[in-house]
């Protein structure tokens, strides 16, 4: 039993160490015919594989009193399915994909609310709605623009400024 509880310690330590070894193994197994291993030698795989195996022989020897051959297959069943359910979730983040971040294009036609006035030869400051949240820009517009109007944005000079028009000429 002992061996088995090491080899489970030796899991978790294991996964301990992908967190600060993040990579290390992976695409080590990258030349495999037709990439059919891609993925399965990673720290967290392994580190699954390694724990339940130890664990889940603990688990089979002290429940159902197996001998040694017994335990280790109960265990080696256990880290097979927690290593296919580790890769397969691993493999499911991996695929995750966030919205693409908007860009200054995306910002043109966009109405907004000037709350700092913009004068004819200055910067003033506008509220837009970016991906449905409120962000304040630098404004600038041909025109004097007082405060609280409409304006419609025609161009991003920057990450932060805005060209903007009236919306009521």
């Amino acid at each position: 039993m002992a061996w088995f509880l090491g080899l489970g310690i030796a899991g978790i330590v294991l996964l301990a160490l992908s967190l600060v070894l993040d990579g290390l193994l992976d695409g080590a197994l990258d030349g495999a015919p037709g990439g059919s291993l891609d993925g399965w030698l990673s720290l967290p795989v392994l580190a699954g594989f390694l724990s339940m195996t130890g664990f889940g022989a603990v688990i089979a020897q002290a429940a159902t009193g197996a001998g040694p051959v017994g335990a280790t297959a109960a265990g080696t069943s256990a880290g097979l399915v927690t290593a296919w359910l580790t890769y397969r979730f691993s493999r499911a983040l991996m695929r995750d994909r966030t919205a693409a971040a908007p860009t200054g294009n995306d910002l043109i036609g966009v109405s907004g609310k000037v709350v700092t006035a913009i004068p004819a030869d200055g910067f003033g400051e506008v509220i837009l709605h970016v991906a449905g949240q409120p962000v304040k820009f630098a404004a600038r517009c041909v025109a004097p623009v007082a405060r609280g109007a409409q304006v419609w944005v025609e161009a991003a000079p920057s990450a932060t400024s805005v060209l903007v028009r009236p919306a009521d000429p």
